[in-house]
């Protein structure tokens, strides 16, 4: 077997974490000995044993004289879990292969220098396309300290998020909504704005048929309009922070604290999509799933603050110069300032088209 083989599946490994590790990344481990497999393991959330470490610990006394396979460089600092380039060390192991640099300055080439001056052979690169892919949340964060964004949108083939009068439910089919809460399972937070949550009364839960993890749900609501009966501020399913400007008084904001609702002013009278930004990436939130209507979307877009684009388009025809699109706002003026994307993939979900991109050149 080739290296590759035994990094795709310890690549395989990582993934199945997706949506639990944050803020840590998914990672994955293989500890193969005279061509055999003795031990498999992968990150399962931040604060537990990272991946080598449960492929070392299945791989007992096999992994001396071993080589294991890493989809990410190994530790050598004491975090919340002790260095995994020293457990390393300790097994016996004779050969580390490594797909991807650790992009944490506390980690980046240490782990891979530890290992090197410990006698230990080191190869990287081995899938590294794929394994800095899986883990674009986690270096995103790690190079900008603010949450990677993707905005999802549904839409009608002629472009329309609702009718003139409004009326968005549904655009899109039951299979596209089903995916959807795939990436809220996989995210940090979601967001919407006041005039989502007015319009619609959303939970803005995961409903996955296995379950899930819900996100932080997160209000974009410059003077505090929220409902007091809403949804989002009663079910208790998930934490949800109202973002709003710098004019709300703390008799305002009581309420609502009352309720276990966060309420969060700005030192702003508006909101800028740069602050909000700032202040998720202050609090740890790694990855953001931008659900919001047109006003938001046009925001963010305007802010260049998108790095992923996910469209549902639905094979109906609405029409209508009034009908809402979904990015409103100023826009962009000039062409050759519009945020350019990379299509991904283009699939059929049930009757409707999945449309995924990413900015061209992001990181």
């Amino acid at each position: 077997m080739t290296d590759e083989h035994y990094m795709k599946l310890a690549l395989e490994l990582a993934k199945s974490a997706e949506g639990q590790t944050s803020p840590n990344p998914m990672v994955g481990a293989v500890v193969v000995k005279d061509g055999q497999i003795a031990g498999m393991g992968a990150h399962l959330r931040a604060g537990e044993h990272h991946a080598e470490v449960h492929a070392l610990n299945m791989a007992g006394d096999k992994a001396m004289d071993s080589v294991i396979y890493v989809t990410l460089e190994p530790c050598s600092h004491y975090g919340k879990t002790p260095p995994c380039a020293d457990r390393i060390i300790e097994a016996g192991v004779k050969k580390v292969v490594i797909a991807a640099i650790d992009q944490n300055p506390i980690v980046s080439g240490k782990g891979i220098q530890r290992l090197r001056e410990a006698g230990l052979e080191v190869v990287t690169g081995i899938c590294r396309q794929e394994a800095e892919s899986m883990n674009k949340v986690f270096n995103h964060f790690q190079k900008h300290r603010k949450p990677y964004v993707t905005l999802k949108t549904a839409v009608s083939l002629d472009g329309k998020i609702a009718a003139a009068s409004g009326e968005s439910k549904w655009i899109t089919s039951a299979e596209s909504r089903d995916d959807a809460h795939r990436y809220r399972h996989s995210h940090d937070a979601i967001l919407v704005g006041i005039g989502t949550v007015l319009a619609d009364n959303p939970s803005l839960t995961t409903r996955l048929p296995n379950g899930g993890s819900n996100p932080i749900r997160i209000i974009l609501d410059t003077t505090l309009q929220t409902p007091i009966e809403a949804k989002l501020v009663t079910d208790s399913e998930a934490p949800t922070w109202i973002i709003t400007g710098s004019g709300v008084s703390m008799e305002q904001i009581l309420p609502y604290t009352e309720k276990g609702v966060r309420v969060i002013p700005l030192s702003t009278p508006s909101i800028e999509i740069e602050s909000v930004l700032e202040l998720l990436g202050s609090e740890n939130i790694t990855s953001l799933f931008v659900e919001g209507g047109s006003s938001v979307n046009g925001s963010f877009l305007q802010s260049g603050s998108i790095q992923q684009v996910i469209m549902y388009q639905a094979p109906i025809l609405i029409g209508g110069s009034d009908a809402p699109q979904p990015f409103g706002g100023g826009g962009i003026e000039r062409l050759k300032d519009a945020l350019k994307l990379e299509l991904e993939s283009v699939e059929r979900i049930g009757p409707d088209i999945k449309i995924t991109a990413s900015v061209r050149g992001g990181s």
